[in-house]
């Protein structure tokens, strides 16, 4: 009898502790969705020194790293996170925004490429055309530009900043009336864009 409550009040003791040992290590992910970067990768990187092989980890740190700004690190844990799961669309898309910050174009748009062809209907589709399309523009590439940013914008309609983009794009190919469109689309939806303002003025004028 006296063993079987010695027994019983030792499984209290765990039950009643469990909770503190959830609780000592805080979800990375929801860290990363609330915008506290730092925190979000020192739990990746304490859950990567335990277990190496979860792909999960690598992910959340990369996300947060680039959030961060610390580009060349999410490049290179990036490239360890495709070691174990080479074709995981989610890191080859981090991958890909991490070279275009550091300006290795052509790699990035490979990426963004891969991205778009590994998952079609992935949720960050529309930002790849996007970089694409800045890509291009820094490659003179004006008529690619005018490709990537429509495509985006047929999955983001509603983004000022991208109709510039678009719209600049056109300005550089010399198609001033498309640009005009495109400028003005971007005003519809944010009449205080001075970017906007400045490129329909230019365009404006160009075609008088």
């Amino acid at each position: 009898m006296r063993y079987k409550k010695i027994c019983i009040a030792f499984i209290c003791i765990i039950v009643s502790a469990l909770p503190v040992f959830s609780q000592t290590r805080r979800d990375a992910l929801v860290l990363y969705r609330e915008g506290k970067y730092t925190e979000a990768i020192e739990v990746c990187l304490s859950e990567i020194s335990e277990n190496d092989r979860n792909v999960e980890s690598y992910v959340v740190l990369c996300w947060s790293l680039v959030r961060a700004d610390r580009y060349e690190e999410a490049d290179a844990w990036s490239e360890r996170g495709r070691n174990i799961s080479r074709y995981d669309p989610r890191l080859i898309e981090i991958q890909a925004e991490a070279k275009y910050f550091l300006g290795y174009n052509d790699q990035s748009l490979r990426l963004f490429q891969d991205y778009i062809s590994y998952a079609p209907n992935g949720s960050r589709i529309a930002q790849a055309y996007y970089f694409m399309g800045e890509i291009y523009l820094r490659q003179a590439k004006y008529r690619h530009a005018d490709m990537s940013f429509s495509a985006a914008l047929q999955l983001e309609s509603l983004n000022a900043a991208w109709w510039v983009r678009l719209a600049y794009s056109r300005e550089m190919a010399k198609e001033y009336r498309y640009a005009l469109e495109a400028y003005n689309r971007a005003l519809a939806l944010n009449s205080n864009l001075q970017d906007a303002i400045r490129g329909r003025d230019r365009v404006t004028g160009l075609l008088r």
